[in-house]
């Protein structure tokens, strides 16, 4: 049995041997770092075995080469110590960064080389231990087993020195930590702040900077030093996005859901910056940060992403935007979460693009909130129109028998609805809305509510028109109202409406203009009819004339026809139809009272004079900002 056991040994040996020459071979190309105390220890424990001092003179041979084997294993320590010195004191990552990775990785190999080896020779030296140990083998070997013993003593402590490298203080730890910090240095030289007030641009990051990124993360993942990096490259990028949004004015971001109802909307500026901030900043960082981390794989680099994306301010844009579907519903926001849609909806494949990952969870979740307020939102207010014009009927109407502010708003809300700017962006969100509710679209639905949005409104001008205490005021009030109306000729609106509405309301608008001319004025003109009367009676008449006149151009001074083809009509015909017939009275009364200084007391209208009162009638009043607008000119 011992004779096997020391076949079995010597059959080890010869392995050891073998493999020792090709590791040896391997020692020369590669470069790493060790004391120089060790190898000169190691050199006198090993060299007092021989076959001098051990008494079993048949194996003593392989005894040595074993020993010799072990000895030559030692000598890639000497090149370690070279690499060692150049890594730490020599070489600065700086100067030529890809030689110092390249001797990193040498350093790497040298060190993983002399760990496999070592636990070969220990193993060996120790079955070599144990036949001198042997009593039936050897005699009188104590010195050879002393040697034997600190040799693998001195080989364990090699063998653990890889491990002791990565520690902190250790060799390859101090040389990863000026990788780390050639990391910080290349990142913090290449960022510059992005011009993002300009027009969208890219702004490429120089190859060559990209290539050292990259090479110092394969280097830095390989040896599980890849976390520092990381939160590195989020510290510097992110203030890099901080600093490049910083140029936008986004101090509107703060504003309130309750303040948004009385100051400007600032969607279109949202609108503006939200696409400079992921067209141009956040695509950037996507494609830099996957360049730089592209081998750690897609979820490794989308974490980095995702936090510079938050740094960025993404979910305050988005934030923002729930704001506004927060406010007071009205028709106007409407309109504003229309625009909030188109913007998403343009940016919606740079949103999947930018945050499918799982890192970017939170992004998507708040996007996807924003999106589902929007739609449910906007599809609210706009079943609502109907039935909100309706609760205006119990207003008033306009004292100077205008067109109503409601009425020029609703015509042209209902123009901007319908347009190209909105009525896509409306079709969809109410498509969106419906599936929701497992319904179907149906053509021309937005064209029936926004009949039933006019409808609503010729009802209430029919109620407004009818509180009226002047019945001449309630047809100036309808005659301006279908004109407004038949106006819309050539309007989307007009056109969805159609011809024969329209026509309608021209009738409608010269039915009542006829009402009015009639009504208000022909029974003036009785009074200047001359027939067979009395010097008495052309006085009386004259003054009944004036009279009533003043009376008229007093009260309807304060009336408003809006339009202004339509206000010369108005004019055109009463000063046809009174300065004649006035003119003739004039005439007729000159020549029949005697006394001219008697005639003369009671004129108190020339024909030109009254002309140009009845072209003065109806004028739209001017603001107090026209008319403080119009001095200053």
């Amino acid at each position: 049995m011992e004779m096997e056991k020391c076949m079995v040994s010597m059959e080890n040996v010869e392995a050891f041997k073998d493999c020792l020459k090709t590791s040896l071979q391997k020692a020369n190309a590669i470069a790493s770092a060790l004391h120089q105390s060790k190898l000169l220890d190691l050199g006198a424990a090993l060299g007092p075995i021989s076959i001098q001092k051990c008494s079993f003179v048949n194996i003593g041979d392989h005894i040595d080469s074993v020993l010799c084997c072990a000895a030559a294993v030692l000598k890639v320590f000497e090149a370690v110590r070279q690499l060692e010195h150049s890594l730490l004191t020599d070489t600065d990552p700086a100067s030529d960064l890809f030689a110092y990775v390249s001797d990193t990785k040498k350093l790497e190999e040298a060190l993983k080389f002399l760990t496999n080896n070592c636990s070969l020779a220990v193993e060996w030296l120790q079955d070599i231990f144990q036949l001198l140990q042997d009593k039936a083998i050897i005699n009188d070997n104590e010195h050879c087993l002393l040697n034997v013993k600190k040799s693998l003593r001195i080989l364990l402590e090699l063998k653990a020195m890889e491990e002791s490298s990565r520690l902190n203080g250790g060799l390859l730890y101090c040389v990863f930590d000026k990788l780390e910090i050639e990391f910080h240095r290349l990142l913090a030289t290449i960022a510059t702040p992005l011009p993002l007030a300009s027009s969208i641009g890219h702004q490429a990051l120089p190859d060559s900077e990209i290539a050292k990124l990259q090479t110092i993360v394969e280097r830095l993942n390989a040896n599980s030093r890849i976390d520092k990096c990381k939160s590195t490259y989020v510290e510097v990028r992110g203030m890099n996005a901080q600093t490049s949004i910083k140029a936008l004015d986004m101090s509107y971001l703060e504003i309130s859901s309750a303040e948004l109802e009385d100051l400007p909307s600032y969607i279109d500026q949202w609108g503006q910056h939200l696409e400079l901030l992921v067209k141009q900043l956040l695509e950037i960082e996507y494609k830099l940060c996957s360049n730089v981390f592209e081998k750690l794989g897609q979820e490794a680099w989308m974490g980095c992403f995702a936090k510079i994306a938050i740094e960025s301010k993404i979910l305050s844009f988005l934030q923002f935007g729930r704001k506004v579907t927060k406010s007071k519903n009205n028709p106007n926001k409407l309109l504003k979460l229309l625009d909030i849609f188109k913007i998403l909806n343009d940016l919606r494949l740079n949103f999947n693009q930018l945050f499918s990952a799982k890192a970017c969870e939170e992004i998507r979740t708040v996007t996807k909130d924003l999106i589902n307020e929007v739609v449910n939102g906007a599809s609210e207010i706009f079943w609502q129109l109907p039935a909100q014009v309706k609760l205006l009927r119990p207003n008033s109407p306009p004292t100077d028998g205008s067109v109503p502010v409601v009425v020029s708003f609703v015509t042209d809300y209902c123009n901007q609805l319908l347009g190209d700017t909105y009525r896509p962006h409306l079709t969809q969100v109410l498509e969106i809305h419906l599936s929701w509710r497992n319904q179907v679209y149906e053509e021309g639905i937005v064209f029936t509510q926004v009949y039933d949005i006019i409808k609503e409104i010729a009802i209430n001008l029919d109620a407004w028109s009818k509180s009226y205490t002047d019945i001449n005021l309630s047809y100036i009030f309808m005659m301006n109202n279908h004109c407004h109306f038949y106006n819309l000729c050539g309007t989307v609106l007009g056109d969805v409406m159609g011809n024969s509405w329209l026509s309608a309301h021209e009738q409608y608008k010269d039915y009542y203009a006829a009402l009015y001319l009639r009504n208000s004025w022909e029974k003036l003109l009785h009074l200047l009819i001359v027939g067979r009367v009395t010097n008495q009676d052309l006085v009386q008449r004259l003054k009944a004339f004036n009279l009533a006149f003043a009376e008229r151009y007093k009260k309807q001074s304060n009336w408003v026809i809006t339009n202004d083809i339509l206000r010369e009509n108005i004019c055109k015909h009463l000063v046809e139809g009174i300065v004649p017939t006035y003119k003739a009275y004039m005439k007729n009364y000159s020549l029949s009272i005697e006394n001219e200084a008697k005639a003369a007391k009671h004129i108190e209208y020339s024909a030109e004079s009254l002309e140009n009162m009845i072209r003065s009638l109806f004028q739209p009043k001017l603001s107090k900002y026209e008319t403080i607008t119009e001095k200053q000119t």
